[in-house]
């Protein structure tokens, strides 16, 4: 009895797999629209079999991420690092580089025909702490955080020159108020850090495509406040090339269409493009009315704020189907400004959702289960612009029975 039952759920495993299979992926049903793209993480590049409770990286789940890979080449033609590229990993101490990880990664992705996104250049969170002191603990001086910024820039774009086609330059700089940020950089060299990284950047590989990005853009108060700070140095010649938005979404906070709507034609306005960067979308409680994707706040675990560790119940389920379609003929309205549409986690297993902003839930934020199977959502997502001939089984059934009538 144990072997029969091993054998059926192997038999419907590949059945449902090979059917999939036989459906047209979100990259080619949006190939004429706009790059469709996924984060990934390191053990999804090494195919890594091996338990990974020890790690404390955001995202580390304990399960085989051996098949990863092939649903990340399958379904998308854009990926991004999750955090191999930051500084804290690829810029550890002074001086010393280690891209042994990030060029797995690159390597990998372009052996698979896949573009890459360099993430990211200049971030506050995640930056190695080194990097705004000197020898005696004290804040550096602007000259010499100048000429680090400029050294650690213009070593990780070269480096990569030619088989990197876009960086996010700067990453997280603004409050939800539309504000600067008051992070070290900005103590030590204020705004004009911004501008600088984007020269830099620019120096070191001109014919990159070069990013901001950004959390909470779909608050009318921060988007006009990014739009108000990069609209003077936009018409001063800034090599920038689009403002991107993270969109970090929670569904029960759901005035998200309308809201990204205004931030699509806030941020075009400018005369640049945008994206998002970080799609995903929790079912979970919203704990105090959390909002953006500031990895320092977190909160306490409760059972109550963790209703769906047996499962997600079918009417929730088609909330989810309900809102990206919603969400998809919005971006539709709006193809020509939006460069690329790139979801954050492959699958509800390595979210880092999971453990965020409370640690230890169990959440269903991604396009593909625990087992890697494709949710509805997708095909949802690719009736948006396939309502005919988005499931190619379904398509082929339609011409097999026009043939018939004709005969």
């Amino acid at each position: 009895m144990k072997h029969l039952r091993t054998a059926l759920l192997t038999t419907a495993t590949v059945v449902a797999t090979a059917a999939f299979a036989q459906q047209i992926t979100l990259k080619d049903a949006y190939r004429d629209y706009w790059n469709t793209g996924v984060s990934v993480n390191q053990w999804q590049v090494k195919a890594n079999s091996k338990s990974l409770a020890d790690q404390t990286i955001t995202g580390g789940i304990d399960t085989d991420q051996t098949i990863d890979w092939d649903v990340i080449v399958r379904n998308f033609n854009y990926v991004v690092a999750e955090n191999c590229m930051k500084c804290e990993v690829i810029h550890p101490q002074e001086g010393v580089y280690d891209f042994t990880l990030a060029d797995q990664f690159v390597d990998k992705a372009r052996a698979a025909g896949l573009k890459v996104l360099g993430h990211c250049l200049i971030w506050h969170s995640q930056c190695a702490p080194w990097f705004h002191y000197d020898e005696q603990g004290n804040l550096v001086s602007p000259e010499v955080l100048k000429k680090r910024m400029r050294e650690h820039i213009t070593t990780i774009v070269s480096h990569f020159k030619g088989r990197i086609e876009a960086w996010d330059v700067v990453n997280e700089g603004f409050e939800d108020d539309g504000t600067l940020r008051k992070s070290l950089f900005y103590q030590i060299l204020g705004e004009d850090y911004i501008p600088l990284a984007f020269q830099y950047a620019h120096e070191a590989d001109p014919t990159a495509q070069l990013y901001y990005n950004d959390f909470s853009m779909n608050r009318a108060t921060k988007v006009e406040g990014v739009a108000r700070y990069f609209a003077p140095l936009i018409r001063k010649g800034l090599p920038i090339t689009a403002i991107g938005m993270q969109g970090h979404l929670i569904l029960d906070d759901n005035n998200y269409v309308e809201e990204y709507e205004h931030s699509i034609k806030t941020i075009t306005s400018l005369g640049v493009k945008t994206f998002f960067s970080e799609l995903d979308l929790s079912v979970l409680p919203n704990p105090f009315g959390f909002a953006g994707a500031n990895i320092s706040d977190m909160f306490a675990y409760r059972p109550e704020m963790d209703p769906y560790k047996d499962g997600l119940p079918a009417a929730k389920k088609k909330e989810v189907e309900d809102f990206w379609t919603r969400f998809f003929q919005m971006l539709v309205r709006h193809r020509d400004d939006i460069l690329r549409v790139n979801f954050w986690c492959l699958n509800d297993a390595c979210s880092w959702r999971n453990d965020f902003p409370i640690k230890g839930r169990t959440d269903y934020a991604t396009l593909f289960d625990r087992q890697n199977q494709p949710k509805p959502e997708i095909q949802a997502i690719i009736n948006v612009v396939r309502p005919e001939g988005g499931d190619c089984c379904k398509a082929a059934a339609k011409t097999k029975g026009k043939k018939k009538t004709k005969k």
